[in-house]
C-alpha cells in the first residue's frame, strides 16, 4: 500500500507509540491528524513534521469525551476531505489486585481504552468505508488472556477486541480493513502513568525498559501490518505463545501469567 497523501488519524499521538506512529506514517508522506490531551506536545510534533514537508492537523482530545472524538474526526475531514487510516492508540494502564482497586479506576480504564476507541471509530467509520481504508486498535496480550494485577486493563482490551471484530464482520462487503495490533511490553510512558489501586499514577515502571521493544519498532510493524491488511498483529514470542496456549492449555497459561507477573518488583501478587 502506498501511504503517500493518505490521511492517517491517530489518538494518543503526543507520546510513545502514538508519536512514533505519526513519525512513521510521516516518513511515507501521509497527512497526519493527531489527537491527545497535551496540546503543547501536539504542537511541537506538528512543527517537527511540517518542517519535513508533511501536512498535519491536531486538536486537543480527551478520548473519554465523545464530543472530543467527533471533533478530531471532523478536523480530519475538514482539512483533508476524509480518512484512510484510523488508529485508536490512546490508552492507560493500571497495576493493582481487583481485591484492592477502587471501582473508579476500572471506570477510567474503560472510559479511555474502550469508549475512546468506540467513539473514534463510530465517527470515522463512514469515511473509512468510503476510502476502503483501515481501522487499527492498539491492544495488548492482555486482550487475549487475563493479566493478573491488570484487571481493568485486560477488561478494556477484551472489550476493544469484541468491538473491532464485530465491526470487521459487519463490514465484510464494504472493503473495510480492521486490524488488532498487540505489542508486547514496550518502552513507552504508559506504565509510568499506570494507575494504582487508589487511582494515583504509578510514577515508575517496575520493568527494565532496555529489554523492551521500542515504540519506533512497534510503529514500523503496525504500518507494515496496515499495508498487508492483517487481521491481527502479535509482535513478540510471548504474544504468539499466549494465543497458542490459550487454545491448547489455558490452565498452564494461567500459572505462567501468575508466576511472570509475581516476579515484578513490588508486585501486588503474593
Amino acid at each position: 500500500m502506498n501511504f503517500e497523501n493518505k490521511t492517517v488519524l491517530i489518538t494518543g499521538a503526543s507520546s510513545g507509540i502514538g508519536m512514533a506512529l505519526a513519525r512513521e506514517f510521516a516518513s511515507h508522506k501521509s497527512n497526519i491528524v493527531m489527537g491527545a490531551r497535551s496540546e503543547e506536545k501536539l504542537e511541537e510534533l506538528a512543527a517537527e513534521l511540517e518542517a519535513q514537508g508533511v501536512k498535519t492537523a491536531y486538536i486537543k482530545t480527551d478520548v473519554s469525551i465523545e464530543g472530543d472524538c467527533k471533533a478530531l474526526v471532523d478536523l480530519a475531514v475538514e482539512k483533508f476531505g476524509g480518512i484512510d487510516v484510523c488508529i485508536c492508540n490512546a490508552g492507560i494502564s493500571m497495576r493493582a489486585l481487583y481485591d484492592d482497586v477502587d471501582m473508579d479506576v476500572i471506570r477510567r480504564l474503560m472510559d479511555v481504552n474502550f469508549w475512546g476507541t468506540a467513539y473514534t471509530v463510530k465517527y470515522a467509520l463512514p469515511y473509512i468505508q468510503k476510502s476502503h481504508g483501515s481501522i487499527v486498535g492498539v491492544s495488548s496480550v492482555a486482550g487475549f488472556h487475563g493479566l493478573p494485577g491488570r484487571t481493568g486493563y485486560s477488561a478494556s482490551k477484551y472489550a476493544i477486541h469484541g468491538l473491532l471484530e464485530t465491526i470487521r464482520i459487519e463490514n465484510l462487503k464494504k472493503g473495510v480493513h480492521v486490524m488488532i495490533a498487540a505489542p508486547g511490553f514496550t518502552a513507552s510512558n504508559v506504565r509510568f502513568s499506570a494507575l494504582t489501586a487508589d487511582g494515583s499514577p504509578q510514577g515508575k515502571s517496575p520493568r527494565q525498559e532496555g529489554k523492551m521493544m521500542t515504540a519506533e519498532e512497534v510503529a514500523h510493524r503496525i504500518v507494515r501490518g496496515v499495508a498487508l491488511r492483517k487481521r491481527e498483529l502479535l509482535m513478540d514470542f510471548d504474544g504468539k505463545a499466549t494465543k497458542l496456549l490459550k487454545k491448547i492449555w489455558p490452565s498452564l497459561l494461567d500459572r505462567l501469567f501468575y508466576n511472570h507477573m509475581a516476579k515484578e518488583p513490588d508486585s501486588p501478587l503474593k
